[in-house]
């Protein structure tokens, strides 16, 4: 007889520690829905043709630019030139399949998500491509250095570490973007966040925190072994360049927010005064 499993849905929540926790503790990760759901009133009560199109005006600034208000407010660089994944189609390999049962109903359903370690292969090649973004777009100087960092001939990097705090569960078919944004920056080592985006829902899917170690596979010194070293000053000097660059991603799209979120006090200060429709 099949043995029956027991889960308690979502099944891939897991717990993290506070300071795996580090996004911007100001930013209201459900202001996009909220938005939503604020023009969703307007249309429900009634609106002139007038309003209807300034409100749906609303709605696709905001459906244009979500990926902005969900990451670029959190100081993570969303252009071309900087995003590690953009809209990577989820294939049905990168499921997993589950049982559990149906409460009070004594039946059995499957229960199918993205395996969690895909969320890891997801960060990972979006960290490569982050490096090379830096590479040919904003260090073109030193893009022999940061090429070679994913490789053992002198200076590379490592990654430490990896947390992952999952969100929902992704499902087949969906698309996912990934952003990388720096963290703290020690002597040798350095952090980057990491949030991975469904396209289908427009909403966070998971978040990631990396610790990335420095590490001199040559030295120069032959009286020294291979290990830690301190970051170069070139690659410090990019590092500080894009964390003010992160501050102005944050604020601009902080501003922007602001401004939609008056546009909607304005046409609710019109449409709900009224009876309904």
């Amino acid at each position: 007889m099949a043995m029956k499993m027991r889960l308690r849905l979502p099944c891939i929540r897991t717990l993290l520690a506070p300071q795996q926790r580090r996004h911007n503790s100001a930013y209201n990760a459900r202001w996009l829905s909220d938005q939503k759901t604020r023009l969703g009133r307007l249309f429900f009560h009634g609106c002139t043709a007038a309003e209807v199109d300034e409100a749906g005006q609303i709605l696709q600034d905001m459906t244009r630019e979500w990926r902005r208000y969900i990451a670029g407010a959190e100081g993570y660089l969303i252009s071309a030139e900087r995003r590690g994944l953009y809209r990577l189609p989820v294939a049905w390999g990168d499921m997993r399949s589950e049982s559990a049962d149906e409460a009070d109903e004594g039946r059995v359903r499957h229960v199918c998500h993205v395996n969690n370690v895909t969320y890891n292969r997801w960060a990972e090649s979006a960290r490569i491509n982050w490096a090379w973004n830096l590479a040919k777009h904003v260090d073109p100087a030193n893009n022999t250095r940061w090429s070679d960092l994913w490789t053992p001939r002198g200076l590379g990097l490592i990654l430490r570490s990896i947390n992952v705090d999952y969100k929902f569960p992704m499902e087949y078919p969906d698309k996912v973007t990934v952003y990388h944004k720096l963290g703290k920056i020690k002597d040798d080592s350095f952090g980057l966040d990491v949030i991975i985006l469904s396209e289908k829902h427009q909403r966070v899917a998971a978040r990631c925190l990396e610790d990335i170690v420095v590490y001199n596979y040559k030295p120069s010194d032959p009286t020294k072994k291979p290990g830690k070293a301190p970051i170069p000053g070139w690659m410090r000097d990019v590092f500080e360049e894009t964390m003010q660059q992160q501050k102005e991603a944050a604020k601009a799209a902080t501003n922007e927010m602001r401004k939609i979120g008056k546009r909607i006090d304005s046409v609710e200060s019109r449409v709900l005064v009224r009876k309904e429709m």
